[in-house]
């Protein structure tokens, strides 16, 4: 008889639907002060049951890989409703385990396709304030490094990204990336990148709109930051930036610009090789515009045999024959330069 009797399995959508009731509960929970402890424990406990089967779903585990159909199941109950908002509210309330499960549930479900769409970004841009709340979720210590995994695996829809570098929200990175917390910098540094190199489109319509002050602050907080990683990083992402070929009208007039020049300059004179190196993938872009303005050309001419000896001797960790190719073709280009009368 006892079998008679035995609960039917949950669907993937049983877990969201019965995940959701249970982070409204949550929600809800501070203004309740005369509920039961163990009944609230009890609750808690459930969701993060909750949120680990979801993972499981999604991720697979060590008896079986992810089916397709239940993933696709989850996903669309996931999102029909507002259980993500839930979730990003919801999470100084999860203790450190189910935080990680909630981040890694997030970052899996961007991916998720169903029929073809990714309709986490059908539901991010419906609600694109969500942004907002994981920002202001990233100046909380204690959760900055979950609210910043979520953030950055939802940059990577493009409609987000151009939400993000329209707002206010990219300025902040420049201060995020300098934390004394090296986690969080870190993090910080990571969405950055992703940011400014992710969606080529994008990212060039922004530079394009913004390279005064993008640069200026660029230029003054990173490149000139007295962290000696903030240097480091900021140059090699600089080269990304002016290497690629969708940003190459935002790379002509960055490498026209005299206190460009003069930065890039100090940044080759840095006793760290490394930083040497990346500032010199960026060098290299003043010496070979063949139309340099004659400002840009009298500086060179100044510093011509400072800046001989010092790429002469420049050489990577690692044999490298382009980085050679590059150096002899710089080293030329400066040698050949005259002074030329300002306009």
């Amino acid at each position: 008889m006892k079998g008679l009797f035995k609960s039917k399995p949950r669907t993937p959508a049983d877990i969201v639907r019965q995940t959701r009731d249970l982070l409204l509960y949550a929600d809800r929970s501070k203004s309740l002060p005369d509920l039961r402890e163990s009944k609230r424990e009890e609750k808690m406990a459930e969701l993060s049951r909750n949120i680990r089967d979801m993972k499981s779903i999604l991720y697979g585990n060590s008896e079986a890989e992810p089916v397709a159909e239940a993933c696709a199941q989850l996903t669309q109950e996931f999102f029909r409703e507002d259980t993500l908002r839930l979730l990003i509210t919801c999470l100084p309330k999860l203790n450190l385990e189910t935080r990680k499960d909630a981040t890694q549930l997030v970052a899996n479900l961007q991916r998720q396709q169903v029929n073809s769409r990714l309709i986490a970004s059908d539901y991010l841009e419906a609600n694109l304030d969500l942004m907002n709340v994981l920002m202001e979720g990233f100046e909380n210590m204690d959760l900055a490094l979950h609210y910043g995994a979520m953030f950055r695996e939802c940059i990577r829809h493009q409609i987000v990204a151009k939400y993000v570098l329209e707002s206010e929200h990219v300025k902040k990175y420049f201060d995020f990336i300098q934390l004394p917390n090296f986690d969080i910098a870190a993090d910080a540094a990571a969405t950055f990148k992703e940011l400014l190199t992710r969606h080529k489109s994008t990212v060039a319509e922004f530079l394009t709109k913004n390279e005064d002050w993008f640069f200026t602050d660029y230029n003054s907080k990173l490149l000139e930051s007295s962290n000696y990683i903030t240097r480091r990083q900021a140059i090699k992402l600089l080269g990304d930036i002016l290497l690629d070929r969708s940003n190459s009208a935002v790379m002509t007039r960055y490498v026209s610009s005299r206190d460009n020049l003069r930065i890039l300059m100090n940044l080759l004179r840095e006793a760290s090789k490394s930083i040497q190196i990346e500032a010199f993938h960026v060098f290299k872009l003043f010496a070979a515009n063949q139309n340099k303005p004659a400002d840009i050309i009298n500086i060179l001419v100044a510093n011509k045999s400072k800046l001989l000896r010092l790429l002469a001797d420049l050489k990577p960790d690692k044999e490298d024959e382009r980085f050679e190719a590059d150096k002899s073709q710089v080293l030329r280009e400066i040698a050949a330069l005259e002074p030329r009368d300002l306009a």
